[in-house]
């Protein structure tokens, strides 16, 4: 038998599972229009490559991956594009997104599916690829994408972890999940421990699922599934996180600041292997999943509903009751309230919760600390939440971040032991949204600072090669002009230089005027006297005609300028 671990503290608060684990997963009713939002996964959010009034197939890609983490969305049935505009979603913040609404035509169509027979033989470079377009993430609630955390150096990951434990009160879709596709779900398992060469699988349930243990147990025995082995884990709470999980299973404490895969161990959620599978056997995209949906509501249970069914339009068939007064997404200790009633289920929507005031009372006004310290013995990541509370409420950031702020994982179990009812959990989120905030507002001062800096050496630069240019052509005209004086005259010929501007100037201007033009023809003689005709050598007869009509006309020039001259003397 197995050695099991423990983790530091935990609580037991009521389970509230049996209202909706006694009845099998029902496929929910398709609804009227589907708001499928294109970021529900970490990283970037997915591009949208279809417009208003399209019509698209049942898994068909109308959200693609961008950038290096992302995930596609898929269109969850077939039908026509309405609208890709911004929308509320299922965030606490009430802040809109962009979503593509979908309107069903009913028909249900499939695009063409690529199966999978022998995924063995597939470079695992292409299984990832499969996985990335088929939008498989994280089911258990951080909405990873699968493709990224299933890339590894063989011998590196020793352990796969399997999440089955379902630890936080009312979420049973995982159980119900177990129970009736407990063989689907390992053969996923089998391409995720193919992709990482894991050595071994531990499937982690609580003991309080018997019925998912057996199921799971049977499976491993049917499917002779070779070093994987399901294993009942003690039930408390927050006992289904990540490294408690691990530390339970393995007894591998996963430190601060440090991730499982550098001590050999992945984990994933039973969802998630589940959806591996039926994306790479069968070619299905991540278009649905079972959703709890129980609290204030006359049927409990789980449904198998498609991503983007408004959470009013899916919770009606479960009956709410007239008192109901808000939605949680999630469960009780670490779920989200929703800004609305009609914003769409996503692929991290593992449950939904009815709220009444019979269910959820109102907050008791919070005391003073007491100082009690129960907070500090059921905090699972040994931290000190009374001191991380006081840090958080005089927004004294820095402090809290020396006191690891940011291993807290939110499970809210401080909470739920505070005496003074103070909401701990609350407060740790708004010191870490001002640290984010506080973060991000220096990363664009940053950015801002290097860009100035960048404009004004771009300017300097500019100014020094203008002024380099300014300076070589300067030279070069210096250069250009010392050559020049420097180079010997050709020999001079007596009046050669003399031009109309040169010539003598009498007192009386007609004398002037005679003396001018006297000047231009002497200096014309001048030129032609020195210069030298050039191709003037075994001349045809007809050349030697137009040479001949040429120097004819030139002397009827001349004397008409001659007597020009003469008749302005005589006058």
């Amino acid at each position: 038998m197995r050695s099991l671990f423990k983790f530091h503290g935990g609580i037991h608060p009521a389970s509230n599972k049996a209202q909706s684990n006694h009845k099998p997963i029902t496929q929910a009713a398709l609804p009227s229009r589907l708001v499928i939002p294109l970021h529900q996964h970490v990283g970037n959010s997915a591009k949208p490559i279809v417009e208003a009034g399209q019509r698209v197939l049942k898994g068909q890609i109308i959200g693609a991956p961008e950038g290096h983490v992302s995930s596609a969305v898929h269109a969850p049935t077939s039908g026509v594009i309405a609208a890709i505009d911004m929308q509320q979603v299922a965030h606490p913040s009430g802040i809109p997104d962009l979503c593509i609404t979908l309107i069903p035509d009913g028909d249900d169509e499939w695009i063409a599916r690529e199966s999978c027979d022998d995924w063995q033989a597939v470079a695992h470079t292409d299984l990832r690829h499969r996985l990335r377009d088929a939008g498989v993430v994280g089911l258990g609630g951080a909405a990873f994408p699968s493709d990224m955390k299933l890339y590894s150096h063989k011998h590196q990951i020793k352990t796969l972890v399997l999440n089955g434990a379902e630890c936080e009160p009312y979420i049973t879709c995982d159980d119900l999940l177990m129970r009736e596709r407990a063989a689907e779900i390992l053969q996923g398992a089998e391409i995720m421990r193919a992709l990482l060469y894991a050595e071994e699988v531990l499937i982690g349930i609580e003991d309080n699922k018997p019925e998912a243990i057996a199921a799971m147990r049977s499976a491993i025995l049917d499917g002779k599934h070779q070093n994987m082995e399901a294993v009942a884990v003690p039930t408390i709470y927050p006992g289904g996180g990540a490294k408690q999980l691990i530390r339970v299973l393995t007894g591998i404490e996963v430190a601060a600041g440090m991730r499982s895969t550098n001590l050999g161990v992945q984990c994933f959620n039973v969802g998630t292997a589940y959806s591996t599978w039926r994306a790479i056997r069968h070619g299905e995209a991540l278009i649905s999943r079972i959703v709890t949906v129980t609290g204030n509501v006359g049927q409990p249970q789980n449904f198998e509903a498609l991503l983007g069914t408004p959470v009013n339009e899916l919770v009606a068939q479960a009956g709410p009751l007239p008192d109901t007064r808000g939605y949680i997404m999630g469960g009780p200790m670490m779920g989200i309230r929703l800004p609305s009633a009609e914003v769409g289920v996503i692929k991290a929507t593992n449950c939904l919760i009815a709220m009444s005031d019979s269910l959820f009372p109102p907050a008791l006004p919070a005391l003073p600390c007491i100082r009690c310290t129960r907070c500090v013995d059921v905090c699972p990541a040994e931290l000190q939440p009374q001191e991380l509370f006081w840090f958080a409420q005089s927004k004294n950031l820095l402090k809290a971040q020396e006191y690891h702020l940011f291993d807290c994982i939110e499970c809210g179990a401080c909470s739920y032991v505070c005496p003074s009812n103070i909401p701990l959990v609350e407060y740790y989120r708004f010191a870490k949204s001002e640290i984010w905030a506080q973060e991000t507002s220096k990363k664009a001062a940053d950015a801002a600072r290097e860009r100035h800096e960048y404009r004004e050496l771009r300017i300097e630069r500019e100014k020094q090669e203008k002024a380099d240019k300014l300076a070589a052509k300067e030279k070069a005209a210096l250069e250009a002009k010392a050559l020049k004086s420097a180079a010997p005259l050709p020999p001079a010929v007596e009046g050669a230089n003399v031009s109309l501007y040169d010539a003598p100037v009498d007192a009386d201007p007609e004398n002037t005027m005679q003396l001018k033009i006297q000047a231009a023809i002497d200096h014309a003689k001048q030129q032609a006297a020195v210069s030298k005709p050039e191709n003037t050598e075994h001349l045809t007869p007809q050349q030697q005609a137009e040479i001949a009509t040429i120097e004819a006309r030139r002397a009827r020039i001349r004397e008409l300028a001659l007597s020009s001259a003469d008749e302005h003397t005589k006058e």
